[in-house]
């Protein structure tokens, strides 16, 4: 990337029949989630607006970085709708976890966040799912990474 005062990009939304997509990007793998929790939490509200008052974390463990990333959105989203909760800055750590049976992929997050209260938060689009459709987490020719997920809405 050149040196310019241009900022590099998150994440950006493409345009699907009844969902939104999105790309996520990262210099590193962790980053790259990172920024999947933002943009999926972005389409339900501003981010901006959502302060870090309380924090969640959790452990997965998945087969795959799609199944990985996959899991990941899922578990955001259930923390959503069972604690009432909106998140706006994560803080994610994945690893690969070899066994003599299976490669494994492990992500820890911790999420932070505060209470939606819709009086603060702006209301923009309700997401009823994460889907495996054209899911993809692949590596870029800069070495940094893109993700890519469809959200339910």
């Amino acid at each position: 990337m050149s040196e310019t005062n241009q900022k590099e990009k998150n994440y950006e939304y493409f345009d699907v029949t009844a969902d939104i997509g999105f790309y996520a990007y990262g210099n590193t793998l962790d980053k790259a989630y990172e920024n999947a929790g933002k943009a999926m939490f972005n389409v339900v509200t501003d981010i901006d607006n959502v302060k870090n008052k309380e924090s969640r974390e959790f452990e997965i463990v998945s087969e795959d970085l799609v199944s990985l990333l996959y899991d990941y959105l899922d578990e955001l989203l259930f923390l959503q709708d069972t604690e009432f909760l909106f998140f706006s800055q994560f803080d994610v750590k994945i690893g690969k976890i070899d066994d003599d049976s299976f490669d494994n992929y492990k992500l820890n997050c911790k999420a932070y966040g505060e209470e939606i209260n819709w009086d603060i938060h702006a209301h923009r689009s309700e997401v009823k799912a994460v889907t495996f459709h054209q899911m993809d987490v692949s590596k870029k020719e800069d070495g940094g990474f893109k993700l890519r997920a469809i959200l339910d809405l």
